[in-house]
């Protein structure tokens, strides 16, 4: 939940919140023929998972699919070989976001931005569209293994209003986790704070609901609001400020 980001974020956005937030739409768009779908729009997020601060933050919004290959915000710049009216698989390279030294506490060091490869599932029956995914983190950043997994229901109230709630959650191997909120011994000495060891395991949950309204065939606006909570051993980071917090994001789109 990717930007091209990664669930995320989130989380793939998270990815990565922002396009975690935008995945149900961008899963839904992915059984459609040939597409292109621009726009920008604002991002309201923490500063890094488990910040107390926020930032607020431009992104793009793109959707692109041109018969195997695609761009989106979801799953990043790659192909998706098999795709039939109930099943997507694909692979592609995104963007895995880290932190600034100012986001973080003092003494703490920053984590670059990385580069990641992806391989991913969307499932589409009876009305939902779920999605896993996973992503090794090729360069930069933590290194390791993030996995995803969500469930979302698109629901249509109008012909023109649309409704979609979209739960998540997020597992990563002991690379990434510890990467992302351990704290090493000079980290420890520097900040004040204790030293910290994180384990593999599932890291957060995400739940989030987005309003899409066409203003016409081509352009559409849209709205998500969601709540992420950190689980299991980082929820215990000593650089979590805040286990739960809200996030949102509001985009305009023109579809070619």
């Amino acid at each position: 939940m990717i930007t091209i980001f990664a669930a995320t974020s989130a989380r793939v956005i998270a990815l990565l919140a922002a396009p975690a937030m935008l995945m149900s739409a961008t899963a839904a768009r992915a059984q459609e023929q040939n597409h292109i779908v621009m726009g920008a729009g604002v991002a309201v997020t923490p500063s890094y998972q488990g910040a107390s601060d926020y930032r607020v933050l431009p992104i793009p919004v793109i959707d692109i699919k041109q018969g195997w290959l695609f761009a989106n915000l979801r799953s990043g710049i790659g192909i998706a070989p098999i795709t039939t009216e109930h099943l997507t698989i694909g692979a592609s390279a995104v963007f895995v976001q880290g932190y600034r030294r100012s986001d973080v506490p003092i003494g703490i060091d920053k984590l670059s931005d990385g580069l990641g490869a992806r391989v991913f599932a969307n499932f589409r029956g009876a009305g939902f569209v779920g999605t896993l995914g996973a992503v090794q983190v090729v360069t930069g950043g933590t290194g390791g293994i993030i996995a995803d997994a969500s469930l979302s229901y698109p629901t249509q109230i109008s012909p023109r209003f649309s409704l979609t709630p979209t739960i998540g959650a997020t597992w990563a191997d002991r690379d990434q986790n510890d990467g992302y909120f351990g704290v090493n011994a000079a980290e420890a000495a520097a900040s004040g704070l204790s030293q910290f060891t994180a384990g593999s395991g599932f890291k957060d949950v995400t739940g989030t609901l987005t309003a899409a309204y066409r203003l016409s065939d081509r352009i559409t606006l849209s709205a998500t609001g969601g709540v992420t909570a950190l689980i299991g051993d980082v929820a215990d980071s000593p650089i979590v400020e805040r286990k739960t917090r809200p996030s949102g994001v509001v985009t305009a789109s023109y579809r070619f």
